[in-house]
């Protein structure tokens, strides 16, 4: 198992880039724990990597999908001053400082370091796995309103970063040729903590992650697919069976509901088609849009990540969000040939594949906890690579 080190892959240059290593490495563990030591580490190493640059005089580097972001950020706050309640859109607003996370991994994970946060998120994930075990089996968390949610404020949230952490650790075992052994070790917990959530969006997420990993690796892996779902619903207890099998009744309340949240959110961006409704606002003006299908009588998001950002934010916004998860995915692919950073590489395909999967019923991209994970997942193959990787 990789060691965890601050001196990773080189020794630390300075003493600023050490606390700013550090500050990572505990943001990194933090994520899946506690959003509030998460983000009071963020602070940290950014303050350490504004101070770095300072110092240095050099100018601030990060990967190429980072400047669609900051157009979107911009065309966000844009948007919150259009909206009925500027100063709570504004104020929503604040999750955009999580962007900073792209340029922060980017300068501190180099080379063997994003090796190092890779399994420290593995790590991390898989003790938060076992809590929701304990809440499943000791503390009766097994019904719908109150399902495991580890250490977090929500099940969603909870479900969404087990999707990323199986990504990681499927890729670990179909790529790595090293380190297996740990990743095999925690794949068990972390597939049936994800089941006991019984969060459908998440599942399908997984589903569309592993996936691609296996597609990449041998398209024949597909086959597993089918037979490990079969294997669920033989053993999985009658709750989540139930889950299972509502995925495909249309008649499921919930589905019904996500249905009519789609055309709310079209009628939202047929009336606010350049800054949307504002930033927080589709719940307060949802009940002018609930179509009469609706099961919810209000909904303080669409459960949909495009529509969410279309009606929210505007078509500007929601075109910059789609660059960046293209410019995400072409960056991906001219670093894919690159053997010594494959793992890494394949973790953030296969989370960008489930982030969009599961985005399509649940809006995740705005789940604080949920998106600093996807951003360091995301950033950290680029970061490997940087002035050629540090030694491995």
């Amino acid at each position: 198992m990789t060691t965890v080190s601050v001196t990773a892959g080189a020794p630390t240059r300075d003493r600023m880039d050490q606390v700013g290593l550090l500050s990572l490495i505990a943001l990194v563990a933090a994520a899946q724990l506690s959003i509030a030591i998460a983000q009071i580490m963020l602070t940290v190493a950014a303050a350490c990597w504004l101070a770095g640059h300072a110092t240095r005089r050099q100018r601030l580097e990060a990967p190429p999908f980072f400047w669609p972001l900051v157009g979107y950020a911009a065309l966000t706050l844009l948007a919150a001053g259009f909206s009925r309640d500027p100063a709570a859109s504004v104020t929503d607003s604040k999750q955009l400082v999580l962007f900073v996370l792209i340029p922060v991994v980017y300068d501190f994970a180099r080379g063997a370091r994003a090796r190092t946060l890779l399994t420290v998120i593995i790590t991390i994930g898989a003790i938060s796995a076992l809590v929701g075990i304990v809440q499943y089996g000791v503390l009766n968390y097994d019904v719908l309103r109150r399902r495991p949610q580890g250490t977090l404020s929500h099940w969603m949230t909870y479900s969404g970063t087990l999707m990323l952490v199986i990504c990681a650790t499927v890729a670990r075992l179909l790529f790595d040729t090293r380190d297996r052994g740990w990743s095999a070790v925690v794949m068990p917990a972390l597939v049936v903590s994800l089941i006991l959530t019984g969060t459908r969006s998440a599942w399908v997420g997984a589903t569309a992650g592993v996936g691609v990993l296996f597609l990449m690796r041998d398209f024949r892996l597909m086959a597993l697919l089918p037979i490990v779902t079969a294997g669920i619903i033989a053993v999985a207890p009658t709750q989540v069976t139930d889950r299972i099998y509502s995925m495909f009744d249309l008649n499921d309340p919930t589905s019904r509901d996500r249905v009519a949240m789609l055309e709310a959110g079209v009628d939202m961006v047929r009336d606010h088609p350049l800054t949307g409704v504002g930033p927080e606002m589709v719940g307060r003006v949802y009940p002018d849009y609930r179509v009469a299908s609706a099961v919810q009588e209000n909904n303080m998001h669409l459960h949909n990540v495009p529509m969410q950002i279309a009606a929210e934010r505007g078509l500007p916004a929601l075109a910059l969000w789609l660059w960046f998860i293209a410019s995400a995915a072409a960056g991906l692919k001219a670093l894919a040939g690159r053997l010594r950073h494959r793992v890494l590489v394949a973790t953030a395909m296969a989370a960008v594949a489930a982030m969009l999967t599961a985005g399509l019923f649940e809006y995740n991209f705005g789940d604080s906890e949920f998106l600093m994970l996807f951003l360091i997942l995301l950033t950290l193959p680029f970061a490997a690579v940087r002035d050629g990787g540090l030694p491995e």
